[in-house]
C-alpha cells in the first residue's frame, strides 16, 4: 500500500498489507530456502530531513500512517536477517517516476492534465523538495543490490543525490511540454502540517560503494522519456486526468 493520502483514511489496511505482508513473505522465504530477499523500503521513513543529504543512518520519523507501516515493515524484515540469517537486503528508493506510474503521483497527474488541454491545474504544496529518480535507474539499483553479497543485511538508499522542489519539477514539465498552464493551490490536496515531508535528498554513496552503480538519467532526460511515453494515445487513454483520487 503506497498512497500516503489514503493512509490517513484507512491506516489499518497499511498495517495489514505492509507489516503483516512483509512478515508473511519473510516467513515463507525462510521456510522455503529462498536464496535472496530484497525488501522495498521508502525514503518516506526518514520524514523531513534533519540533515542533508540523507544517508542510511538518518533517524526514522513516522510522519504518516504509511511511513509508520513502512518503518514497521523494514524492522520486521531486518529482524529475520538478525534472528534467522535470512539473506535479505533493504532497498530504500527515493521518489521514482516514469512510464506506467500511478495517476495518484504528481508527475503523471501533471503530464496527463496538460496533455488533455487543462489551463489550470490544482495542486497541494509545491515547496517541498524531492530526489526524483527515473524508473530505469531505480530498477537497476534494485538489480545491483540483489547481485552484491556486500549488501546482505544492509539498508541501501537508491537515489540521485540531487534535490529539486516539486514546483521547479512542475515548471520543467511545463517547459518540456511547451505549455502555459497555470498551477493553483488546492487545500484538499495538502497534507496535515506535521505530516508533510518538506525535504528529501538522497545520499547514494553507500549504493555506489557497495555495488559500483550510480544513476544514468538526469531529471531532464528522464522526464522527457516519461512525457514521450505518456503522450502516446494508447497510454494516455489509461489515465483519467480529471479525477482526483486519494
Amino acid at each position: 500500500m503506497i498512497a500516503i493520502p489514503y493512509s490517513y483514511v484507512a491506516p489499518d489496511s497499511y498495517v495489514d498489507t505492509n507489516v503483516k505482508g512483509t512478515l508473511n513473505i519473510c516467513q515463507a522465504a525462510l521456510e522455503n530456502g529462498v536464496e535472496r530477499i530484497i525488501h522495498t523500503s521508502t525514503s518516506e521513513v526518514y520524514g523531513t530531513a534533519q540533515y542533508v543529504p540523507i544517508d542510511e543512518k538518518h533517524p526514522l520519523q513516522a510522519q504518516s500512517p504509511y511511513s509508520a507501516s513502512k518503518i514497521g515493515a523494514d524492522a520486521m524484515a531486518m529482524s529475520f536477517y538478525n534472528a534467522f540469517e535470512l539473506p535479505l537486503s533493504i532497498a530504500r528508493p527515493f521518489n521514482t517516476y516514469g512510464p506506467r506510474q500511478s495517476a495518484r503521483a504528481v508527475i503523471p497527474t501533471i503530464i496527463t492534465q496538460i496533455a488533455s488541454g487543462e489551463k489550470q491545474i490544482k495542486l497541494g504544496d509545491v515547496t517541498p523538495t524531492r530526489d526524483f529518480n527515473y524508473v530505469a535507474d531505480t530498477c537497476r539499483g534494485f538489480l545491483e543490490i540483489a547481485k552484491s553479497d556486500k549488501t546482505v543485511g544492509e539498508v541501501v538508499n537508491i537515489g540521485s543525490n540531487y534535490e529539486i522542489s516539486v514546483g521547479d519539477t512542475l515548471n520543467l514539465i511545463r517547459e518540456l511540454m511547451g505549455s502555459d498552464v497555470e498551477f493553483i493551490s488546492d487545500e484538499q490536496r495538502l497534507r496535515p502540517g506535521k505530516s508533510e515531508v518538506f525535504r528529501l535528498w538522497c545520499d547514494n554513496k553507500k549504493l555506489i560503494e557497495l555495488t559500483g552503480f550510480s544513476p544514468e538519467y538526469s531529471l531532464r532526460q528522464g522526464m522527457q522519456q516519461t512525457i514521450s511515453w505518456m503522450l502516446k494515445p494508447e497510454n494516455l487513454a489509461k489515465y483519467k486526468a480529471h479525477i482526483y483520487n486519494i
